[in-house]
């Protein structure tokens, strides 16, 4: 009991450590973008899990057939082809996969889709290559990356509010970037907006999208305690709720050493009286 206490405890100590240390690297910045791209945010709502693709193989696949209802997802769309801004976010986000604990096949699937309907299987197969050589072979089978019609990934697009556009005059499209976090039953519950992300943020949003399936007791405890700020970017300390936990902690503590103590002293109590009621020997 004693240890299970002070365990909790030092996950709450280990909670505000983690704020102080890591509050200058909440706010990710995110490149201005043109008229008519974003990311309209549609938490709680269902992606187009029956949009059909080609993975890296050449086969088809529905985004259905990437979730096996018991392990969420990261979905991310890029463009191969794209000058500068895909490939950072790419070499970002792997940057932070190689710093988590956890590993795409394992805790978490990705899936990350070309919007250029001009894209095709043989470049995703390259792309992947390349991507998952630094993670090991589990990461392999799970991460996927596709390519599609303008039909597919419009609709899937359309599904989570991921709005991009071809720029004629500069040859290319304006896109914005974010990964997508989906529960297992293919419903979106984060977003995480930028090129670069906190290993942390990211172990966070997996485990609120599992629904706390994923992840230790820590894990658990740490989401109750920080809660995601849109302004920030980031998951933040929840003040209300530290304060719940951190009263639940002294009630626990309290109540254990009364415990204790009452222990003792009724133990003193009956030695006291086994001495008083015990036959004097000759």
């Amino acid at each position: 009991m004693r240890e299970s206490i002070a365990h909790l405890v030092r996950v709450c100590v280990f909670a505000v450590i983690a704020f102080a240390a890591t509050a200058p690297a909440f706010a990710q910045s995110t490149p201005p973008v043109p008229d008519g791209v974003g990311v309209d945010e549609r938490l709680g709502e269902a992606v187009a899990s029956n949009a059909r693709f080609l993975d890296e193989t050449g086969a088809e696949v529905r985004i259905s057939d990437l979730m096996d209802g018991t392990t969420p997802v990261i979905l991310n769309f890029v463009y191969h082809e794209c000058p500068m801004l895909c490939s950072l976010l790419l070499d970002g986000f792997t940057k932070t996969l190689q710093d988590m604990a956890f590993t795409p096949g394992s805790e978490f699937d990705v899936i990350t889709v070309s919007f250029s309907a001009a894209e095709t299987p043989e470049i995703a197969a390259r792309q992947k290559e390349r991507y998952v050589a630094s993670l090991g072979e589990q990461a392999a089978n799970g991460w996927h990356f596709l390519t599609g019609s303008d039909e597919e990934i419009a609709r899937l697009a359309e599904s989570v509010g991921f709005r991009f556009r071809w720029v004629q005059s500069q040859n290319q499209f304006a896109h914005p970037a974010a990964l997508i976090f989906l529960s297992p039953d293919g419903t979106i519950t984060r977003y995480l907006h930028g090129m670069t992300f906190a290993a942390s943020d990211v172990r966070r949003a997996v485990v609120e999208a599992s629904n706390g399936t994923v992840g230790s007791a820590v894990d658990r405890v740490l989401l109750y305690c920080f809660q995601y700020d849109p302004d920030a970017n980031s998951y933040v300390l929840h003040a209300t709720n530290l304060m719940k936990l951190g009263g639940l902690l002294t009630l626990l503590v309290l109540g254990i050493g009364l415990f204790l103590f009452w222990r003792r002293e009724r133990g003193l109590q009956m030695s006291a009286r086994e001495r008083w009621t015990a036959p004097e020997t000759a």
